[in-house]
């Protein structure tokens, strides 16, 4: 497998099996054959038995890993990108076409990159918080509640600890930044229309701070996997490009669906 992914469960590989493969009676062989042959993995994630079972029922995304189940859709969604001559995606408000659907396909075939985007959207499947204590002067200290999914709390986060320790919290910053903008676009359009909103960012500014933080996050030398820093320059150098096949995957798999997937 690549370094920077981690194998699926036997029970994830055991669901590829008898889906892609119904009707056999060597399931525990064809699970040790899986394991160790990643090119495999992805024909059996590929098949559309696979992607109908996961859509067509509710529990599906429960049944397997949401790596899985992000894995899958990431992958039917480079097939149905590379049959479309352009997509629609929603700015200022309304749909649009793009024309780059298929070099948004070429960006899903780099496998460093598809499995960083099944792991990261699987990540928001569960968003948590951080209680940090800081010294406000002797004696006196205050509590700070630093939220997984806020990108001015982390950065203050980031901003309270050292350098050495920040490549984490780059990675999520930017992680943050595309899936809002990928996924969840109308929510960030949204909270723009309120003036006496707290909330300023527009989607072009979460554009600019993800490839920010996507390249900060590339060249630290917190970074150990070259596979992990190769996908994280990918992301910075095509941030707008990788949000279209989450949007692609959000408007024409998840749909409403997603408000239960994703801790938003």
């Amino acid at each position: 497998m690549d370094a920077m992914d981690t194998p699926f469960s036997d029970k994830d590989l055991l669901f590829l099996a008898k889906t892609a493969m119904p009707g056999r009676d060597d399931y525990e062989r064809v699970v040790g054959l899986i394991r160790s042959d990643p090119d495999f993995v992805d024909a059996l994630l590929s098949d559309e038995r696979v992607a109908r079972r996961l859509l067509g029922d509710d529990a599906g995304a429960v049944r397997v890993s949401p790596r899985l189940y992000f894995a899958a859709l990431l992958l039917k969604a480079r097939k149905d990108l590379e049959a479309e001559d352009y997509a629609l995606e929603r700015r200022q408000h309304q749909n649009v076409a793009i024309f780059d659907a298929k070099q948004a396909a070429k960006l899903l075939s780099d496998r460093t990159v598809r499995a960083y985007l099944a792991n990261m959207l699987a990540s928001f499947t569960r968003v948590q918080g951080y209680t940090r204590r800081t010294q406000v002067r002797k004696g006196v200290w205050h509590r700070q509640r630093f939220s997984d999914l806020d990108i001015d709390s982390l950065i203050r986060y980031g901003n309270a600890v050292g350098k050495e320790r920040r490549f984490a919290i780059y990675k999520r910053i930017a992680d943050v930044c595309l899936f809002l903008a990928g996924v969840f676009p109308e929510y960030l359009e949204a909270q723009t229309r309120y003036p006496f909103s707290h909330f300023k960012r527009s989607l072009e500014d979460y554009e600019r701070e993800g490839r920010t933080f996507y390249g900060l996050a590339a060249e630290h030398r917190g970074t150990q996997d070259p596979d992990l820093s190769a996908a994280l320059a990918a992301l910075a150098e095509h941030f707008t490009l990788a949000e279209k096949p989450l949007t692609f995957v959000s408007d024409h798999y998840l749909k409403l669906r997603k408000h239960t997937l994703f801790d938003l």
